[in-house]
């Protein structure tokens, strides 16, 4: 293998898709930002969608010089049809986020909930893979979300599909602080 001259082995930034209707496609994401910034690299998340407080941003406070973290949306709107201010929001996180790509100074940058965001069309498929085509050379991009779109996945270098197979939502559990919030 190869060494790259920050004496790693990475040299190509790969797409990675974390898809599914499975709990833990952010989680897994998240716990890849923190080997990145672990291993002495920069990263930079947008979270599409998700306007409201989540422990994570607590968490990344504390990481600031390491990690990024800009969330693109307003509030939960996945139980009404999305309104344009929703749709603004998103296309001015998703110009951010084609910015810190392309800038060379983020090894690893997560597009948290862009497939949702597709699929609610706050922006399309092809703007997307626009985007990503355009990052700096070696920077590692990860998109989160459930309905990833067969575009996507056939562009993607890593595709995980989370898949239920259990869920204790079913008996009522509302979302915890610390766990799911």
């Amino acid at each position: 293998m190869t060494q790259s001259e920050d004496g790693s082995n990475w040299k190509k930034g790969y797409l990675h898709v974390y898809t599914g209707d499975g709990k833990g496609k952010t989680t897994a994401a998240f716990g890849l930002a923190l080997r990145a910034a672990g291993a002495g690299y920069r990263v930079y998340i947008a979270q599409f969608v998700k306007g409201m407080w989540y422990s994570e941003l607590a968490a990344l406070e504390r990481l600031s010089d390491a990690i990024e973290i800009k969330q693109c949306g307003r509030e939960c709107f996945i139980t009404r049809e999305p309104e344009a201010a929703d749709i603004e929001v998103a296309r001015a996180g998703l110009d951010e986020a084609a910015a810190a790509m392309a800038s060379g100074k983020f090894k690893l940058v997560i597009l948290d909930e862009a497939n949702i965001a597709t699929y609610y069309k706050l922006f399309s498929v092809d703007e997307l893979l626009e985007k990503i085509a355009a990052r700096a050379e070696g920077t590692e991009v990860v998109v989160t979300g459930r309905k990833a779109e067969p575009k996507l996945i056939e562009a993607a270098d890593l595709v995980t599909e989370m898949r239920e197979v259990k869920h204790y939502y079913q008996q009522g559990v509302v979302a915890r602080t610390g766990i799911e919030k």
